[in-house]
């Protein structure tokens, strides 16, 4: 997931109150791999935020259980499942420009063709984009936990959030979470724990261990060095 991303649930834009964004935009230096990537992939991978509700049947020409993914970061997990897994079909959505050109380059370099790319605001993505009950797991890896109690209301999960992945999911569609911050694993069971029409997968109602499909990242690697752990949460949509 991108450490780019300013999260919170989705709220009104009024004169007296902006809309959060889930993500903050940030610079970074493009490699010429990357420039490639969002120069001849973008035309052929890309889906635009202005085009609405989609028919992703029609847009990747096949019917295939369908993964979105909030904040890809610079590509690497994504790209591995997508390879792993070619019978699937995978939505990405990330604003960090570097990281949407190495995922489009890679997706070039493996000649893959199941990843479709949003380069905008992933809420709005599924609000607009994404029909009800259409997904099969909306993965959320990494995101920030915004460590300050002031901050908590920009994180990304919040019952508002819940209950728009709960729509877009199918039943028996899995929300699948991981963090290397313990008190954000806390505070994710806190909220999802009685989100309605969910059920958690872990018997405990707590984490699930770590599973095998979800690819090691760069920040699992970092909280490893630092001595953190990585915490996994999926949760079923039960109705």
């Amino acid at each position: 997931m991108s450490e780019a991303h300013d999260p919170s649930a989705p709220a009104e834009d009024t004169s007296h109150h902006r809309a959060i964004k889930s993500f903050v935009m940030r610079a970074g230096r493009m490699t010429e791999g990357q420039q490639r990537g969002l120069d001849m992939g973008l035309p052929l991978f890309g889906l635009e935020l202005g085009d609405g509700l989609r028919d992703f049947d029609q847009v990747f020409g096949r019917s295939a259980p369908r993964t979105f993914e909030i904040g890809f970061g610079m590509g690497h997990s994504l790209l591995e499942m997508a390879a792993a897994a070619p019978e699937q079909d995978f939505i990405g959505v990330e604003v960090h420009r570097p990281g949407v050109g190495a995922l489009l380059n890679g997706l070039m370099t493996q000649k893959l063709s199941n990843v479709r790319v949003y380069t905008c605001d992933a809420l709005e993505v599924l609000r607009d984009c994404v029909a009800d009950a259409s997904l099969d797991r909306l993965l959320l890896f990494f995101p920030d936990p915004w460590h300050k109690a002031r901050h908590h209301k920009r994180r990304i999960v919040q019952p508002a959030f819940a209950e728009l992945v709960r729509q877009k999911l199918k039943v028996g569609g899995v929300l699948h979470m991981a963090t290397d911050w313990e008190p954000y694993a806390e505070y994710m069971l806190e909220v999802m724990n009685v989100a309605p029409g969910y059920r958690n997968q872990a018997a405990d109602s707590g984490c699930v261990p770590r599973p095998a499909e979800r690819p090691t990242t760069k920040f699992e690697r970092r909280g490893e060095r630092l001595g953190h752990g990585v915490w996994d949460l999926k949760f079923a949509r039960i109705d």
